[in-house]
């Protein structure tokens, strides 16, 4: 037993003093993470192997060698993020070097990564995204009140999901809101005017729409916000402490909230705004429309909802038409 114990570390390939060396830099003087630090040892293993293979040392290599290798990761199936950290990886190496004087010029230049495809969000369809909003959200169930489900905080939840689900709302947008329009404020809702004035990516603002469940839906959450909010605090939404609340607090509520409706798929703030775009272009064909609506500096942004568009049409298509699943030829 000892024997084979004492076999297995020896079998394991191990980095060369000088790729070492550049990993202990990168957890020394850069700091990164344990889990970062792993990705980029289990990358110059990888590029070890090849040049040994190819006996070739690793200073001297050539763009055309490095090429080469990147094609034997791809060959071997490796993902495009794995090939994209592996480069990172190799390319910190060789600069790393060129400081040192030991090369004139990194051979990792100039080489790219494959494309890796670009899934499409998640959205909810239009039946779950509504027995989320219509779901309520205060109970008398005292194993559930236990949670903080209180009338006050279930307002102001059902408030979050008409604005998240019927305007599209980033999260940042959202949390960013004040109570009313002051000099300072990043956003507000014009309740008569029946418009959310937010800050959105790079600092621009937008003016979007809020449809008349929203609007009620805020109604109701401010008569109830006197119940929650601090003193002077002008967070439009507030914790049970009385602060702005943050992020990782409405990702938890929305979560518990979706348990609760009975959907069957993790719900997140950004999963509301791709429903609100997704069925309104079902609804509209606008696309341009919902660029304006979403904020997207380019419309190459929202084109990826024509997408989900095609797979909602495409299941219809499916379910609905005779002719859509071939039957086996009589015989």
């Amino acid at each position: 037993m000892k024997a084979a114990a004492s076999a297995d570390p020896a079998s394991a390939p191990v980095l060369a003093p000088e790729l070492q060396a550049f990993i202990i830099h990168l957890q020394v003087e850069k700091r990164l993470a344990a889990r970062t630090l792993a990705m980029y040892t289990e990358a110059l293993l990888r590029l070890q192997a090849s040049a040994q293979q190819d006996g070739v040392a690793l200073p001297a290599a050539t763009p055309l060698q490095l090429r080469a290798w990147v094609g034997q990761l791809r060959r071997r199936g490796l993902a495009p993020r794995s090939i994209a950290i592996a480069l990172a990886a190799w390319r910190g190496l060789f600069r790393w070097w060129g400081r040192q004087g030991l090369l004139l010029a990194n051979p990792v230049d100039g080489i790219r990564p494959p494309k890796a495809p670009k899934p499409l969000p998640k959205a909810l369809a239009v039946e779950q995204a509504m027995a989320l909003a219509d779901h309520p959200g205060a109970t008398a169930d005292p194993a559930v009140a236990g949670r903080a489900n209180t009338p006050a905080l279930a307002a102001r939840d059902a408030a979050i999901v008409e604005l998240l689900y019927g305007s599209g709302l980033r999260i940042a947008e959202l949390l960013g809101l004040d109570v009313a329009a002051h000099a300072g404020a990043a956003g507000w809702v014009d309740l008569p005017d029946a418009t959310a004035h937010v800050l959105g990516k790079g600092s621009k603002r937008r003016s979007v729409p809020v449809g008349t469940q929203a609007l009620a839906a805020l109604r109701a959450w401010l008569a109830l916000r006197p119940q929650l909010a601090a003193a002077g605090e002008m967070a439009l939404f507030v914790s049970q402490r009385g602060t702005r609340l943050v992020p990782n607090q409405l990702r938890a509520r929305l979560q518990a909230q979706a348990q609760r409706a009975g959907l069957p798929t993790h719900v997140h703030p950004h999963m509301l705004r791709h429903s609100f775009a997704s069925h309104l272009l079902q609804s509209s064909g606008d696309l341009r429309a919902v660029q304006e609506l979403l904020g997207h500096a380019s419309i190459s942004t929202t084109q990826v909802y024509t997408k989900l568009d095609f797979q909602h049409l495409a299941k219809v298509y499916d379910a609905a038409h005779p002719r859509a699943k071939k039957s086996p030829p009589a015989r």
